[in-house]
């Protein structure tokens, strides 16, 4: 590499801006991870490798134990026309499907692990693989464990109807989208086969800009089932369930507040 630029760090990771010595913009994530941890940077390659087959994402360029090598991003201010071009491009990303609820890498989102393993439905994939796991680790009082156990046993009634597993991001927060090319470009992915509203109540727990535009493009592509926006908390539980374990209890009322919409559905 002839030369790098630090950009400080995240969730243990340094980060840094590059040239490659064939000119190459480059960003780089580096850093040793023990256990499972050594397999992170190889799983967010392969989802960037698959998302990337549907819609814009960094290339990859080096994935090992210790460090990612992906495209550098040039970005640009969001725009209404950007975020229809985005909501379009999401939606079709989407229906390309995936073999199963799950993925056959494992997977991460910050430092965490996540199974990946496949489950039959969605509402039996998002309670063991998702929902569970990270109850498990959240240490809430006993009360908050129980509702959100609760809840979970409601899944396969409030899931909406059935439909095939989506090819989905996984992390969809607004951080994770960059403008780019007139468009949004995904990255730091969680990716795997899971529903389709995931991604959309992700996009809404953070902001995103032109959200509304993005959602109007993404449902004249391919419409949204009935009731999709009452069932945006139940695909919130896991992302704040995930910030309990990172960051603490300051994300609890939000998600036992999702948690009572979840059980008044």
């Amino acid at each position: 590499m002839r030369r790098t630029e630090d950009l400080g760090s995240s969730h243990g990771r340094r980060l840094q801006r590059g040239v490659l010595n064939d000119g190459r913009e480059v960003f780089v994530k580096s850093g040793q991870g023990g256990g499972r941890r050594s397999e992170m940077f190889a799983s967010e390659a392969a989802g960037l490798r698959w998302l990337g087959e549907a819609i814009a994402v960094p290339e990859v360029i080096e994935a090992g134990p210790d460090r990612l090598v992906v495209s550098w991003v040039r970005q640009e201010p969001p725009s209404a026309a950007a975020a229809e071009r985005f909501g379009r491009a999401l939606a079709r990303l989407h229906g390309e499907g995936a073999d199963g609820f799950g993925a056959p890498w494992p997977g991460f989102i910050a430092e965490l692990p996540m199974d990946n393993a496949p489950a039959a439905d969605w509402p039996s994939f998002y309670a063991s693989r998702r929902v569970l796991p990270f109850l498990r680790q959240a240490r809430l009082p006993a009360r908050d464990v129980s509702l959100v156990e609760r809840a979970v046993d409601r899944f396969a009634e409030v899931a909406g109807p059935a439909g095939p597993p989506a090819r989905i991001h996984g992390d969809l927060w607004s951080g994770n989208v960059l403008w780019s090319g007139g468009s949004g470009v995904l990255v730091d992915p969680a990716a795997h086969g899971g529903h389709r509203e995931t991604d959309l109540a992700m996009l809404d727990l953070f902001g995103l800009p032109y959200l509304d535009r993005v959602l109007g493009a993404y449902r004249e592509e391919w419409p949204l089932a009935e009731g999709w926006r009452e069932r945006v908390p139940l695909h919130q539980l896991h992302p704040l369930l995930v910030h309990v374990v990172l960051f603490g209890g300051g994300y609890r009322d939000a998600l036992m507040s999702a948690v009572g919409r979840v059980l008044a559905l």
